[in-house]
């Protein structure tokens, strides 16, 4: 019973507290979200029983190696013993942070919260060390709805998403991989999400459009309706249909917003046909300064706002659009101006500059967090 209590432990939250707070986890007046950081170098885990009746929860490790707690837990025990103490747990959202985990124990996790009622789960700032056993055959997946991975690494390399994936379910709705280390999978070991509608790949800048069509698998995301590639490096809206299209993904929203993008495409590049199910594209906080070539035909939604326009689009310029935005350009705004050379002035408009340095600054922290954390 002492490992089952251990194990269970790891299935418990944390969250960023106030360097202030005496006591390392908070279950707010409501019993809905507890929170927990772990910051000591010889924290107290047992305090993590308080999130026992919460709905939400978060733990933070405070970057310390969980590789002592293979000591103390069974990872390789059948978890049925205890299914219905898991499965009594409130918990439906579960946030683990800034850890170095063994994969052994990261699995001995999932096995674990296969009986729970788990359905988001997010991993952040977290190294995971060795390779992850295969599914026994006794085992259940983990019946997640939504998946989030941020600045996680894998020693495994490109199969991570392979093996992760085999502790799931297949219905996964919601997946988003921000800051990998490896944005390319194995799409040879990935197994198809056929109930997938949502995937971010934002804030990966290294991806480009070649590493488009390797991270999205051709074939392995036949559901995708919402698509978003912010921050990924993408160059022109030709060369992401191009990969979309190598890959077979037809999303019905795409969107492109915080990428350097260019007006004009190769004259040598094959003209790429959209597909008709895209009816929502963001352009936005894209440095344009012209509507670049090669959208689609017809759009419900585009969104160029926070871009470096200096004059209204002409209608040839545009695609047939319901919804056209294009507030936050200087040629709405009097007294500013694209820049000369030479000049201070960086021709964007003061709001979009304000909201895109608080998105640099936001990035820049969750970096640093990172980086403490591991130091």
């Amino acid at each position: 019973m002492g490992r089952a209590s251990c194990l269970l432990l790891l299935l418990l939250p944390l969250v960023h507290v106030s360097a202030t707070t005496p006591e390392p986890c908070e279950l707010d007046d409501e019993d809905f979200r507890c929170v927990c950081n772990f910051s000591e170098p010889q924290p107290d885990w047992s305090e993590a029983f308080q999130c026992v009746s919460a709905v939400e929860v978060e733990i933070r490790a405070g970057g310390l190696n969980l590789e002592p707690f293979l000591k103390r837990v069974d990872a390789d025990a059948d978890p049925r013993q205890y299914a219905d103490t898991v499965k009594a747990l409130r918990v439906r959202r579960l946030t683990v942070g800034a850890a170095q985990v063994p994969a052994q124990l990261l699995v001995g996790a999932l096995r674990v919260l296969a009986y729970s009622r788990l359905k988001e789960l997010t991993l952040e700032d977290l190294k995971i060390t060795g390779t992850m056993p295969p599914l026994p055959l006794e085992a259940t997946g983990l019946a997640l709805s939504s998946l989030r991975l941020r600045n996680v690494s894998w020693a495994t390399g490109r199969s991570w998403l392979a093996e992760l994936q085999q502790w799931l379910k297949p219905g996964l709705k919601v997946l988003s991989i921000a800051q990998a280390h490896s944005p390319a999978f194995s799409c040879e070991q990935v197994r198809a999400f056929p109930a997938l509608t949502s995937l971010d790949l934002s804030d990966n800048p290294g991806l480009g459009e070649r590493g488009l069509i390797a991270a999205l698998c051709p074939h392995k995301f036949p559901a995708i309706q919402n698509l978003a590639l912010r921050n990924t490096g993408m160059e022109t809206p030709t060369g992401v249909c191009a990969a979309l299209a190598a890959a077979g993904v037809q999303p019905h929203s795409l969107d492109l917003s915080h990428n350097s993008l260019r007006a004009t495409v190769n004259p040598s590049a094959p003209r790429c046909m959209w597909s008709s199910a895209l009816n929502s594209l963001n352009l936005s906080f894209a440095g344009l300064e012209q509507v670049p070539k090669g959208l689609p035909a017809k759009l419900r939604v585009l969104d160029l706002s926070c871009n470096r326009l200096n004059r209204a689009p002409q209608p040839d310029e545009l695609p047939e659009v319901d919804n056209l935005t294009l507030d936050g350009n200087p040629f709405l705004v009097p007294g500013t101006a694209l820049p000369h050379e030479g000049s201070m002035n960086s021709g964007v408009v003061p709001a979009c500059a304000r909201s895109t340095l608080s998105v640099g600054v936001s990035g820049t922290l969750v970096l640093l967090q990172g980086a403490r954390g591991f130091a």
